[in-house]
Formats: C-alpha cells, structure tokens, sequence
C-alpha cells in the first residue's frame, strides 16, 4: 500500500512513526502509534516495508496487535507474508487474541499446511472451536459467526445475571444482547438495558424476551444479512435445528456482506462476474469472453433484422438515420426496468407479479408516449413529413414500452426458475431491446409510410 492510499490526516503520524521505525525509537513510537483508532493503525501497518513491520511486531504485543488484525480484511493482504514475519509462537497468540470469526476467516483463506501449523500452536480448546467454525460452508451464517457472546442461565436472578454478565464481558464481542439459555437450549434474549432498569430480585425468566429471531448455520448469508436488516439487529443467534445456541453474527460482518453482495449484482449486471484485480489479462478474458460471445450472436441477431428490410430503407434511406436513436433510448428504459426489478427481487418485495408487470407497462407507456411525442415533433419539424415523424414517434413509444416490460419479465422469470436475475445483466437487456426496438421500428414504418419490401 502506498502512502497516499492513507487519509490525509493520517499521512503526516505515518511518516512520524516510519521515522521512529528506521531509527529505533520505541519509546516515539508507541507515543504515537498507541494514540490512534485500531483502523488507523491496520492501515499503517499495511503501509509499512515488511522490515519496518518486523520491527514494529517486536515492539507490539500480540494482543494489541490483535485488535489491528480485526480491522484488516483478511482478502485484501497476503496473509503468509504477514504472519511468516511473526514467530509461531506470536502469530498463534495474535490469532488466539483476535475475535473468533476474524481469526477463522483469516485461516480460512490459508492453504492446508500453513492452517494446520497455525492451529497446533493454539490451546487444544481453542483450535477445536476454530475447526469446528472451519467446517462451515462458505458464504452461510456458520462462516460469519462468532462463539464470543454473554450467555445468563435461564434460573438466575437480575442480579446473578449482572455478575455473569460483568465475568464473561472482557471475553465477548458485544454485551448488548445477553442471551438466555436453558441447558444450551436458547430459551430468550434479555438486552443490557433491560438487566441494569430491573430489580435484582426479580428472575430473568420473567423480563425476557422469548419472541426470537435466529438463524441456521447453513442458511445463506444473503438472507442473514436481511433478517437483521428487516429487525434492526445488532446481533443475531445462530442455533442448530434443535435450538442449541451456536454463537451470533455480528453487525460489522453483516456490512461486509451487504458491501460483497452489491459488488458482486453489480459486476453481474454489467454482464461481468468474479472480478480479481490482480488476475492476468488472459484470466480476465477467459472470464468475460463467453458472455460478450452471446451478446455478439445476439446482436447479429438485429443485424439480420436491419438486412431483412434493406429494401424498405432503400425506399426511405432516411429510416436509418433514427434506428440508433429508437435502439438506444429503449435499452436504457429496459436496462432502468431492470434494476428495480433485481433490486425488488433482492428485497424480496414482491407486489404481486401481474402488479408489478402492469405498473412497469403503465410506466413504459407514459415514459414512451412523452419520449414519442416530443421525437415526433423533433422529427417532424426536422423533415417536415408529419407522418414519417409519427412513425418514428410511435416506434419509440412501443419500444421503450416492450423494453421496460422485457426489464421486468425477465429478471422475474430467471428467479423462478432458481437463475440469479443478475445474469440478466443491463447489457443483455440492451441488446435484447435493440432486436425488438428495430422489429417494431420497421413494421411500424411500413404500416404507416405504406413501404414494401
């Protein structure tokens, strides 16, 4: 990383620190580099010369540093070059340091070998919970969650509670939800506020809340990430199908789903897919040629269309003029269609599938009938021949109607039949309106200008 990837503010401290690094002044250093937010100080880190960060490792306890790892994305850097630069020894107390999920996903992503090394440097306990978090398929609840959560006995009192709750705080990744357990069974959740407002004598069982929201660790992140959206949860139970609690998934891995998701429907809809920057030019065709192959056959598909009426544009060579005029303004009316209709998949927010295809042809007709009307005036005045400004006119209007109507159908159907909508991507979309746009285009001409071919 380079320095100017840094904030601005922070560049000057970076450049205070690289100097107490290359001039062995410990003592400036840690009064600086202890001051600053953890993700300031990952990102310093990062920026750092891999000597530079074997010095400051030597200067850095392992579990202060835990708390930069935690900020670190474990995709974004090169995790042998990082921990080789470590002991065994103080990589394993880093990792045993770090919270659960963010040291699991840092071992995740490790090769075999260097995983099991890693984990035989740990307490026998601790590398079995780490295993088991392992063993999780990637991308569901189990991946993203953590063991490091508060949990009170169903019998205790308000009070008893408190001290439990004081005992396990330092080891817990948030206490503002207190879970109630029942031999291991989740049984309710009482938040921190409710345990400080009531008395300590009344019983926990009576002040909990036993209407719960929980996940399966199988189920898929995606739909984790809208549960805790749709409830406002900072936190969210995972438990097995016999309701023993397995751990939470926290708010800020629930970010950093939502930010992989968008990422990845975006890279979809631009007609691309498993975008790697560091990839070879060759891997990236590789990944995109197949997808640009179906939009060029398609394409030749309205090639062959414009060919099948060469006769009519040789009677009134000026239909040509405005092919790329109706072709283009439809495929931005479908390619719009399309992305409420993925974001409304997305969401689950399903009005009603004859609804929403007759709001998106009303739309249509109303985006068509005043993008028609004023090209029929454009037209007109421009060629001073109403009734060929009127052709093109309508041909936009139904053309910009059947697009937004093929922009929600299609993504509709594709969902249906288990396909991410996604792969109906704004280019696909485009090119499928550019086919009907000429269709409609040319038959309208020939109707109404009385053209034979």
């Amino acid at each position: 990383m380079e320095t100017t990837e840094l904030r601005d503010e922070i560049i000057p401290v970076y450049q205070q620190l690289f100097r107490a690094l290359e001039r062995g002044q410990e003592r400036t250093f840690h009064t600086v580099f202890d001051d600053l937010h953890n993700y300031d100080q990952a990102q310093i880190f990062q920026a750092l010369s891999a000597q530079q960060r074997r010095q400051l490792i030597e200067w850095v306890d392992p579990v202060n540093l835990a708390d930069v790892f935690d900020l670190i994305d474990p995709e974004t850097i090169d995790e042998q070059e990082y921990l080789s630069e470590m002991t065994p020894q103080y990589a394993a107390k880093l990792l045993n340091a770090m919270y659960v999920d963010n040291a699991v996903d840092l071992l995740g992503i490790m090769p075999d070998v260097q995983r099991q090394r890693y984990l035989q440097q740990l307490a026998p306990e601790d590398a079995k919970e780490m295993r088991e978090l392992l063993g999780y398929a990637d991308q569901t609840a189990g991946s993203l969650m953590s063991t490091e959560y508060v949990a009170v006995d169903l019998n205790l009192t308000i009070g008893e509670a408190l001290v439990e709750v004081k005992r396990q705080a330092s080891e817990s990744e948030q206490i503002i939800y207190i879970y109630v357990l029942d031999h291991q069974k989740l049984a309710g959740v009482i938040s921190l506020k409710s345990l400080i407002i009531h008395a300590d004598d009344e019983q926990v069982v009576d002040v909990m809340t036993q209407n719960l929201v929980t996940a399966l660790p199988n189920e898929d992140q995606e739909n984790v990430a809208r549960l805790m959206a749709d409830y406002d949860l900072v936190a969210l139970p995972v438990v097995s199908q016999d309701d023993q609690m397995l751990g939470i998934i926290m708010i800020d891995d629930i970010l950093d789903v939502i930010e992989a998701e968008s990422a990845e429907d975006y890279e979809r809809f631009a007609g691309v897919h498993n975008v790697d920057f560091e990839e070879s030019p060759f891997q990236s065709v590789v990944k995109r040629l197949p997808w640009l192959l179906i939009l060029v056959f398609l394409g030749l598909g309205t090639a062959s269309v414009i060919k099948h009426y060469d006769l009519v544009v040789q009677q009134l060579p000026l239909l040509a003029v405005f092919i790329t005029l109706i072709t283009g303004t439809a495929g931005n009316a479908g390619t719009q269609s399309l992305a409420v209709a993925i974001r409304r998949i997305t969401l689950h927010e399903h009005p009603g599938v004859w609804r929403m295809i007759g709001v998106e042809v009303l739309i249509g007709l109303l985006m068509g009938l005043l993008a028609g009307s004023t090209i029929f005036l454009v037209v007109w005045l421009w060629t001073k021949i109403w009734l060929f400004g009127l052709a093109v006119g309508l041909a936009m209007a139904c053309a910009i109607t059947v697009a937004n109507l093929a922009g929600t159908v299609v993504p509709w159907l594709m969902s249906k039949v288990k396909i991410d909508p996604a792969v109906a991507s704004g280019p696909f979309i485009s090119t499928l309106s550019d086919l009907t746009s000429v269709v409609i285009y040319f038959n309208i001409a020939e109707w109404l200008l009385g053209l034979h071919f």
